[in-house]
């Protein structure tokens, strides 16, 4: 595989992934993750 090709799929890999995360944020997905990260790690720690 060329160079370009390479560079051609990574660049429409960062498109995507720039609008899959566009798309969490405006259905609201951030305070999700947000909620059960801080769950997990105050379970880790043993506060849960």
């Amino acid at each position: 595989m060329s160079s370009k090709a390479r560079k051609m799929i990574r660049i429409g890999g960062m498109i995507a992934a720039g609008i899959f995360v566009l798309c969490g944020v405006v259905r609201g997905e951030a305070g999700v993750v947000l909620n059960k990260a801080v769950n997990i790690c105050f379970e880790c720690i043993g506060l849960g």
